[in-house]
């Protein structure tokens, strides 16, 4: 039947053709963004997980970000410590060479004064121990944490270690002097004390910084694998879609033409009047 009020060829053309550009547009926004779910309109509830995981990602950032400053603190704590015990070595040097009781007043002399330079040395090392406002080695703070996790709920703490002069690490107290042969000798044991000590103490930092690397290394691969998690829910496969595009851009062709015929069909009805 020919009829001039109703078309219902050209209403279904039209329906298909819209349905078309739909689809199209959806394809085209795959590829300009290169997300499958680029909005929670798109999939509710894989952008809501995927959102979740973003929001890991970006604390594992943080959670780096604070790995690297106090690794950073105990590394110069660490270089500080190890200057420190070299230093002591001298210093046990000359504290052994004053014991020697054949030397002159003069000769031990000076001896002590190269004693007192590398002692103050010591001291100057210590109070310059410091990053990020931090100096973990002049007792000035109980310890350092590093976040471990990405809600915060958990953290590294690095303990401080007083290595300053008559502390309880270095027991060499910061007025020490070879004044005497005797004086020198004692020096000697109260040196070889402060450097078992001392080693013990660069064992434990050492620990610490090792620590703090591992876990950095391991929340670098969580965030990478988080990373390849959230791709695998919304990432746009571009082959297949760039496949879609085209075989809807024909099919949009075809319906305008659908559509074209169908408008047309109308006009058959004024043949009949010839």
């Amino acid at each position: 039947m020919a009829s001039v009020n109703t078309n219902y060829g050209a209403m279904v053309a039209l329906q298909q053709l819209n349905n078309t550009n739909s689809q199209l547009e959806s394809v085209q926004s795959r590829i300009n963004t290169g997300l499958k779910v680029g909005s929670a309109k798109d999939n509710g509830a894989i952008f809501a997980i995927a959102q979740g995981m973003r929001s890991d990602v970006a604390g594992f950032g943080v959670v780096q970000e604070s790995l690297d400053r106090v690794s950073s603190t105990v590394d110069v704590g660490i270089a500080a410590g190890e200057a420190i015990s070299d230093l002591l070595i001298d210093m046990k040097e000359k504290a052994l060479s004053a014991a020697d009781s054949s030397l002159t007043t003069t000769q031990r002399s000076a001896f002590n004064e190269d004693f007192k330079a590398l002692r103050d040395q010591i001291t100057t090392i210590v109070s310059n121990a410091e990053f990020n406002g931090v100096n973990l080695i002049n007792n000035s703070t109980a310890g350092i944490e590093a976040l471990a996790s990405a809600d915060g709920g958990s953290s590294i703490t690095v303990q401080d270690e007083n290595l300053s002069l008559g502390g309880g690490v270095i027991t060499l107290a910061a007025t020490a002097s070879l004044s005497s042969a005797g004086v020198a000798s004692a020096a000697v044991s109260t040196i070889e004390t402060s450097l078992n000590n001392l080693n013990q103490a660069l064992a434990r930092l050492g620990t610490a910084s090792k620590s703090l690397s591992v876990h950095s290394d391991f929340i670098t691969k969580l965030n990478d694998v988080t990373e390849k998690g959230i791709g695998n829910l919304v990432d746009a496969d571009l082959a297949k879609e760039s496949a879609k595009l085209q075989a809807l851009q024909t099919k949009q062709q075809l319906g305008v033409q659908a559509l074209s015929i169908a408008n047309s069909s109308a006009g058959i009805a004024l043949s009949f009047f010839r």
